[in-house]
Formats: C-alpha cells, sequence, structure tokens
C-alpha cells in the first residue's frame, strides 16, 4: 500500500471515528423530553459569572449545556459577550431585559444572533433605571390592579412592535404575582387577552406557576401558539399557593426533582406546543450545595426524564 493511499484511509478512519463520536455526544445532550439541547438560564449563576465570566461559562459547557439565555451582562460589551459564548461553545437565543431597558436589550440580542427579547416585569408605569429603588419596585407589583395588567398588555404590545422593527421577538416571563386573584380574573389571562399573538410571545415559568397554583400543561395546551420558552425550576412544597415574592410568601428553591413538580405532563403538552427553546434556572440561595454542582443535578435530571 503506497503511503498517499495509506494516509487517506487512516484519515477516512479518524473522521469516521469522530463523527461517531460527536453523534453519541449529541445523542447524548438531546437525550431529555423535548429532544432539544438543553438550556441554563444564566441568571442562575450570576454570583459566579461575576467572579469568573468566562471560566463559568466553560464549567456551564462541561456539564453538557448548549444554550444560554442571558440576564444581566456584567460590564461587558456585546462583542466580548458574543466572544466569551461562542469560545465555550454556548448559543444564546434569548435576551432578558435589565435594568437597561429595551436600548440594551435589542442591540445585545442582536450581535449574539438570539431571537427573543424578554421581560420579566412589565409595569405600566416603570421605575426609573437611574433611581431604581428595589423596595418600591415590590411594593409597586404588589399593589398592582386588574386595569393595570390591561395596561402592561399594551406596553408589551409596544414593546413588541419595538423588537420586530428591530428583527426580534419580544416575549413575557412570569413569576407568581400575576396569578394574584381579582374579583374579574387573574392578571396573567388579562395579558394573553390584551397582547397581540404576533407581537407578544410568552416564556413559561413553569416553576412559579405551579407555586401560584396552576397548572402549565393546561395552559400550553389552550395556549399552544403563545408560548415559545420554558423556564423549568422546581420549589420545595407550601402549605398555600404562594403569589408574592416577598421573603414571607416566596416558596424555597429546590434542584429538580426534589421539589414537588412533576414536569412529565408539561413536556407532554410543551411537545404539541410551538415551544422551541427550554432553560434551566433555580432561584437562589444555594442552600444544599453550590451553584455549579445543583445545575448538574438539574441537567441529569432533565437527561433521566426521557
Amino acid at each position: 500500500m503506497n503511503s498517499s493511499r495509506r494516509e487517506f484511509l487512516i484519515g477516512t478512519g479518524s473522521a469516521l471515528a469522530a463523527s461517531s463520536f460527536a453523534l453519541g455526544h449529541a445523542s447524548r445532550l438531546l437525550a431529555n423530553p423535548l429532544g432539544k439541547p438543553i438550556g441554563l438560564q444564566l441568571y442562575t449563576v450570576s454570583a459566579q459569572l461575576e467572579k469568573d465570566y468566562d471560566g463559568t461559562l466553560r464549567q456551564i459547557a462541561a456539564i453538557g449545556y448548549r444554550e444560554v439565555e442571558l440576564a444581566g451582562v456584567f460590564g461587558k460589551k456585546p462583542a466580548e459577550i458574543k466572544s466569551s459564548l461562542q469560545a465555550a461553545g454556548l448559543h444564546c437565543g434569548s435576551v432578558h431585559i435589565g435594568r437597561g431597558g429595551m436600548e440594551e436589550a435589542m442591540p445585545l440580542a442582536s450581535e449574539l444572533g438570539a431571537k427573543y427579547v424578554i421581560s420579566s416585569v412589565t409595569l405600566p408605569k416603570p421605575p426609573s433605571p437611574a433611581k431604581f429603588d428595589m423596595k418600591a419596585f415590590m411594593a409597586q407589583m404588589a399593589a398592582l390592579t386588574l386595569d393595570d395588567y390591561k395596561s402592561m398588555a399594551q406596553r408589551c404590545n409596544e414593546m413588541g412592535e419595538q423588537a420586530k422593527k428591530a428583527g426580534l421577538q419580544f416575549g413575557y416571563h412570569n413569576h407568581n404575582f400575576e396569578f394574584k386573584p381579582f374579583p374579574g380574573g387573574i392578571g396573567y389571562d388579562e395579558l394573553l387577552r390584551g397582547t397581540d399573538p404576533g407581537l407578544v410571545k410568552f416564556e413559561l415559568d413553569c416553576g412559579w406557576m405551579v407555586a401560584a397554583g396552576h397548572d402549565p400543561a393546561a395552559y400550553i395546551a389552550k395556549y399552544p401558539n403563545r408560548y415559545r420558552l420554558l423556564h423549568i425550576k422546581d420549589f420545595q412544597p407550601t402549605a398555600a399557593p404562594s403569589v408574592g415574592l416577598d421573603e414571607s410568601s416566596r416558596p424555597k428553591p429546590a434542584e429538580l426533582g426534589r421539589g414537588h413538580i412533576d414536569y412529565r405532563p408539561i413536556f407532554a403538552a410543551a411537545k404539541k406546543s410551538e415551544v422551541e427553546w427550554f432553560y434551566v434556572e433555580q432561584e437562589p440561595p444555594f442552600t444544599s450545595m453550590p451553584a455549579l454542582d445543583a445545575i448538574k443535578v438539574n441537567f441529569d435530571y432533565l437527561q433521566k426524564l426521557d
């Protein structure tokens, strides 16, 4: 056998072996209820990113995560974030709107090639970023009325129009306070009714919805075209539904499978919907183990849930 043929066969064998490994690795990564790459909401590891941004991203990727959703920029420019994500082998499809507002989030999402900009709280009269007061912010959320939610729906439509002009899709992410009961219904349903389906999609935080006493699977089944992203988190059980974010009423976080939420029916409903991505998110504080250990537990749980 001449040397050129031998080199060709060796090279072909190496390529086949590499392809086989890559396919097996991809299969492992997609071993979960939706058969999509498992994502992580980076809010979960904010403290770690603050200390070591690139190193934390590498550890996230080493666990097996391939998708991330941004929440905060940590003083970095969009190009720097893009470079860090690429170096770690992570893809960002969604950016949460921070205190910098749409003016910060939309250019960042465009730079990263993300599709969604997500608002987690869209108050009818948003506080000034320069004079932000958390105590006043929490009080404003607690004082919301059903009419306020109608105003919030219109504001979501306006933000959705802004996002559309920038080639992006706006989405609304729930907590538990949107499910506070009023004589005329609940605020979350008003947001679904009052928003334009073409301008506003929804990121369903399954954990917060369950904490508030409602069923994510039922909502996904009823509105299969509105939900495009999911947050997957768990909480310890509470004696009664929780519709407040203050320390006295909010539930205690737990790793997936160590709380009380059954995700099988939720994923079954999601398979019949237009959900594109799902992200693990665990609320701090981390009391039973460090955050990076917790996200490994969460990743492994999802792989075994298939």
